[in-house]
């Protein structure tokens, strides 16, 4: 079953790329490319699913697996919340030796019922590792027999690390919501100006940048799927009227089978930067017209950007002033390595080359256009070539990795202060 999925997945219809190939390579989808040794470092499939769905917050998410597999790159991703901090807890069934020898599945059961007993989450999302998939422990059943005996939803998580990378954990872990939540629940309060925004994760609060102009648009967010998300809105999403796809590769399929399943029409967009903002709120204003929104959204919706674009150049300025003209090395990847290009030349600013990791041609398509013909892009650069690039004055700058926290007022749409990885508590049950 979960071979078949994976090459659902890969055959992508929606992708560019996968578009761009000969009608008979197409068919084969992406699964052409065996794995090959290494191919998760930087992350594996459980570790992308889990990044994926750890956001929603009144949720409880339970690791089926070694404790080791417990720790993952979520915990340094500051994925902030509004209010309730269930899914700062890191609950694991921490399988050993013995469990290894004669299965986990009762274990397994045994935690869940814990969970939900000491916790009262609104689900549980119960993640499958390595070790279990490799001795056969069902996961899927487990869940479902837990779910009738308390219930309570029990969402499965087939997402082993060993069956691929990262971006294909957070497509399976958009799958999961797709089979098991999203349509499970009915909302009282619909209305012609829902979306749903998918890929968002709210990292160091940006969510909360954006919501307020959907505010004042009287664009509501059924659901973020998933930063600071409640698992009773994600249940519903299927009731949008519309879907923004953030970080379009990762959850790509999601959108379209929502858009085969309920007919919800998605546009591709991003936060990154003044023009890339604006170009989202005009494309989702558009879309939301089409499905029986008022008709003055587009209007409402240009003013409202030239409004704000005027703030933020005027507030910019001072930091334009010195910033114009530094170069900057651009190391991260995925789509950051174009979308944050946009944002620095806004400010002046020259990207002397960007890291292409983990990013796909149809995001080095997007460079080659921001940044010409000549763009420089590398799939890696040793520490010692970073430091000499520093110290020679080729580059003025280096950027890597995800958004930084910062300060802001306290409020209820304030962004935490900074919670290291480490913060998280980890519950053997």
């Amino acid at each position: 079953m979960l071979k078949h999925k994976i090459a659902d997945l890969f055959d992508e219809p929606a992708c560019a790329v996968n578009q761009a190939k000969p009608e008979n390579a197409r068919k084969k989808g992406c699964a052409t490319a065996a794995l090959a040794p290494g191919a998760a470092a930087g992350g594996c499939a459980f570790d992308g699913a889990m990044i994926a769905l750890q956001p929603i917050t009144d949720a409880a998410h339970l690791v089926h697996g070694p404790i080791a597999c417990a720790g993952n790159s979520w915990d340094s991703r500051h994925v902030d919340s509004s209010g309730l901090q269930l899914y700062r807890t890191g609950f694991t069934t921490d399988l050993t030796g013995l469990d290894i020898i004669h299965g986990g599945e009762k274990k397994l059961f045994k935690a869940i019922q814990s969970v939900i007993e000491r916790h009262d989450p609104a689900a549980v999302f119960v993640y499958q590792t390595c070790v279990p998939a490799l001795i056969g422990d069902d996961v899927e059943t487990v869940c479902r027999h837990a779910a009738e005996r308390s219930g309570r939803p029990v969402i499965p998580v087939n997402a082993p690390g060993f069956v691929g990378s990262k971006n294909l954990g957070n497509r399976l872990g958009g799958e999961a919501l797709l089979d098991y939540v999203i349509g499970t629940r009915e909302p009282d309060d619909i209305s012609q100006c829902d979306i749903n925004i998918l890929g968002e994760y709210n990292v160091a609060g940006g969510l909360w940048q954006v919501k307020p102009l959907f505010d004042r648009l009287g664009i509501r967010l059924r659901a973020t799927i998933t930063g600071d998300a409640r698992y009773a809105d994600v249940a519903t999403a299927h009731r949008a009227r519309a879907n923004l796809l953030i970080c379009s590769q990762v959850l790509m399929t999601l959108a379209r089978k929502m858009n085969e399943r309920w007919e919800i029409p998605y546009v591709e967009g991003s936060f990154y930067g003044i023009a890339d903002t604006s170009n989202a709120l005009r494309a989702v204003a558009g879309l939301l017209v089409t499905r029986g929104a008022p008709a003055d959204l587009p209007g409402r919706t240009e003013r409202l950007i030239a409004e704000e674009e005027a703030r933020a150049w005027h507030r910019l300025a001072p930091y334009r002033a010195r910033l114009e003209g530094k170069r900057v090395l651009l190391y991260t990847g995925g789509v950051k390595s174009w979308s944050v290009v946009s944002a620095l030349q806004e400010l002046g600013m020259t990207v002397i080359g960007t890291s292409v990791r983990k990013s796909t041609p149809g995001d080095k398509a997007r460079i080659t256009s921001l940044m010409g013909e000549d763009a420089t892009m590398f799939e890696a650069i040793p520490p010692k070539e970073m430091y000499r690039m520093l110290k020679d004055g080729e580059a003025d700058i280096m950027l890597s990795g995800g958004p930084d926290p910062v300060h802001r007022p306290e409020g209820p749409r304030a962004v935490a202060r900074h919670q290291s990885g480490t913060a998280r508590g980890l519950c053997r049950v």
